[in-house]
């Protein structure tokens, strides 16, 4: 089984690339039509949501730059 990772890309998507299943709010999964690579949409823009269609260009700016949460609470 391969590594799952989420890229969180500048001014854009969720990249997730990997062996990953997305489900929604019941737990029924989507069809992913046996891509392992998808991008999620962070705007709220698009027309295929949960999924990126690209509408967020123009529309929307994030710097993906990483940092540490604070420690978890007990």
């Amino acid at each position: 089984m391969s590594k799952t990772t989420l890229k969180v890309n500048n001014n854009g998507s969720l990249r997730i690339e990997g062996d990953f299943e997305i489900v929604d709010k019941d737990g029924n999964a989507y069809d992913l039509g046996g891509r392992d690579v998808i991008s999620l949409c962070r705007c709220g823009l698009s027309a295929n949501k949960p999924f990126c269609d690209g509408s967020h260009r123009n529309h929307f700016e994030h710097d993906a730059i990483a940092f540490a949460l604070p420690p978890k609470k007990v």
